[in-house]
């Protein structure tokens, strides 16, 4: 089959999906978005201050669910969380379709163009680990990250967890050695003290309980063992210049951002020593160019998408017309990406951070 004739059978079998998905979307959707949210909370889930407030506003911005979503900052400790926060029936909602699905392709295809980046990543923590043999990747996906850190890491075994299917995906694919699906906290007394190496790669942000996943990765490790977590900084001023734009708020589905200093007592009253602070290495130059693609995409959503109505052949003109003439804004936004890059912790942008800790 040729390729065009290929995109041409996607296409078809997409709109056969979404039809399919139309009447199962709007019964979800039938009690309204506030159906999906726990009550609003009027304390820190991090340190219990009452000294909260709003913080931020913002649609979906990704996949245009409908809702709205707020991000409340703590003026005590200064953690950032969704609230109120999405419940079980909301989590399920919103990530429906997301890693999974309509959206498993599309996401499959980013992770896995992103080998630098994971090579990057090994090769930061690598000379911090001590010759490990026995790695868990939380929150693995389909497992892109340990493919592409086993050539940079030969002797280590990579096993990947996900609430997905992705872990089973991974293992079936050969990423990892096992993938095991579940949820971190529950499966965790199960792994004690079998890993050297416990990585939560951008998974703590979408926890519902970030300290309970942090002991998690504590029972999992023997002594001596290392943690390593890369989150978003949410001090990062990319944050404050670009808004609800920024793509690392990435609501509803992060939960919780941490600034460093918290994660870091966290870990110490954990019984970690952390032993390393980075956040050049963490950081991915894609604020500009990813600020830019939403506000495109905001103007001129999918048209294919079963939780919005349908739309004519006007609308997927305006969405072409639209993409189109911001082809010269998101080459600019692109370049000066890259070009801001190598001073990017000098000048407080990076958009995330890594610490790893070691088990004591």
């Amino acid at each position: 089959m040729t390729t065009r004739e290929e995109r041409s059978r996607r296409r078809r079998a997409r709109r056969e999906t979404v039809r399919r998905l139309r009447p199962e979307y709007a019964a979800e959707l039938a009690d309204g978005p506030q159906a999906f949210f726990k009550p609003l909370r009027h304390s820190c889930p991090w340190c219990g201050s009452a000294r909260v407030g709003g913080h931020l506003r913002t649609p979906d911005l990704l996949q245009h669910k409908p809702g709205r979503f707020r991000v409340d900052r703590c003026h005590s400790c200064g953690h950032l969380f969704q609230n109120p926060r999405l419940n079980d029936r909301g989590l399920a909602f919103y990530y429906r379709d997301f890693y999974d699905g309509l959206g498993e392709q599309q996401l499959d295809g980013m992770f896995g163009g992103r080998a630098t980046s994971y090579r990057r990543r090994a090769e930061s923590v690598r000379p911090l680990l001590g010759g490990a043999k026995r790695w868990l990747d939380v929150g693995t996906g389909h497992g892109h990250f340990c493919e592409v850190a086993r050539t940079v890491l030969p002797e280590a075994v990579f096993d990947g967890l996900d609430r997905s299917e992705g872990a089973e995906l991974a293992e079936r694919r050969g990423r990892v050695e096992r993938g095991l699906r579940g949820g971190f906290t529950e499966l965790a007394p199960d792994l004690a003290g079998e890993y050297d190496v416990v990585s939560l790669f951008h998974y703590l942000e979408h926890s519902t309980e970030p300290r309970r996943e942090l002991e998690a990765a504590r029972t999992s490790l023997r002594p001596g063992g290392h943690l390593v977590v890369e989150v978003p900084d949410p001090e990062s001023r990319y944050a404050r210049l670009l808004g609800h734009w920024w793509l690392p708020w990435l609501q509803p589905q992060h939960l919780h951002l941490v600034p460093v200093g918290n994660l870091r007592d966290a870990l110490e009253e954990l019984g970690f020593t952390v032993v390393a602070e980075q956040h050049r290495s963490a950081h991915e130059p894609v604020d500009l160019v990813a600020a830019v693609w939403l506000a495109l995409e905001g103007a001129a959503p999918r048209d294919d998408l079963p939780w919005l109505p349908p739309v004519g052949r006007l609308h997927r003109a305006l969405r072409g017309a639209a993409l189109l003439a911001g082809v010269p804004a998101l080459v600019a936004a692109a370049l000066l990406d890259q070009a801001v890059a190598p001073f990017s912790a000098r000048l407080g942008l990076c958009n995330a951070y890594r610490l790893v800790a070691r088990r004591d």
